[in-house]
């Protein structure tokens, strides 16, 4: 992995860990910040790991956008901000990885945003989550985007209009995150739910990961249509053909991928 001035990026057998890595700045998210997450999660989309897990150090996970660097743009350069933002959280789906959100302290507009982007999220009971520009002079318009398809849309006009903090237990009821754990079990969680995440086929996994957001969105006969032609394409994959055959065969599969 790469050397970065705002991350660390560790390795761990299949597992990719970065960690934000600016607490004094409660971990917001400059235009350098930014574009070190997006090269972490590039490289590691293109290493051997099976799964990434986002972290953050310090007191909170990501306070969001750095307002240091918003305030000090014109329209353009926000716009520019705004899409380089847009770019990390798409990659964020569409690296082959299950990216998994070790989510503690806060998680705030843009970091928000980041949680409700990954795969998978698993947060200790003192994380709170908020999209607190409704209650500001800049309201959370692309932090809304992923949160809304996590959530529903009742639960994000709460979050987005009031801009109030909700505990982790009401993110985990409202579908934001997965897993809510006491703090000191967090590691172990993040752990276990990537071990159940990753296994099988990576090659199926990956695909399959891509085909689910593809087909999130679309009205349920094109998403049907699309479906039924990759699961036919992917059942010709090794992996397919391998799980097929150790199912039928009454043994433990040996995946090519």
């Amino acid at each position: 992995m790469g050397d970065y001035e705002h991350l660390l990026v560790k390795q761990e057998g299949d597992t990719v860990t970065i960690t934000m890595n600016r607490p004094a700045r409660r971990n917001s998210l400059s235009e350098p910040h930014l574009r070190e997450l997006l090269a972490a999660f590039t490289e590691a989309g293109e290493s051997s790991a099976t799964g990434i897990v986002l972290a953050g150090a310090g007191p909170v996970f990501s306070a969001g956008h750095d307002f240091a660097d918003v305030a000090a743009r014109d329209l353009t350069g926000v716009r520019d901000l705004l899409r380089l933002c847009t770019d990390l959280m798409g990659t964020l789906q569409s690296v082959p990885q299950v990216v998994v959100a070790r989510v503690h302290g806060l998680a705030t507009a843009a970091g928000c945003q980041l949680v409700a982007s990954c795969d998978l999220a698993v947060a200790a009971e003192s994380a709170g989550f908020a999209l607190p520009g409704g209650k500001g002079g800049w309201f959370c318009h692309t932090p809304a985007v992923p949160v809304a398809r996590a959530v529903g849309r009742k639960r994000l006009m709460e979050l987005a209009l009031t801009g109030d903090v909700i505990d982790a237990a009401t993110a985990l009821d409202w579908g934001l995150v997965n897993r809510v754990v006491p703090d000191e079990a967090l590691d172990q969680a993040v752990s276990d739910l990537l071990a159940r995440a990753t296994r099988g086929s990576r090659a199926s996994k990956a695909l399959g990961k891509r085909t689910l957001y593809a087909q999130l969105d679309r009205p349920e006969q094109d998403a049907y249509a699309l479906a039924v032609e990759v699961m036919a394409s992917a059942s010709q994959l090794p992996g397919a053909r391998e799980g097929m055959a150790a199912f039928l065969e009454k043994r433990r599969p040996d995946w090519p991928d």
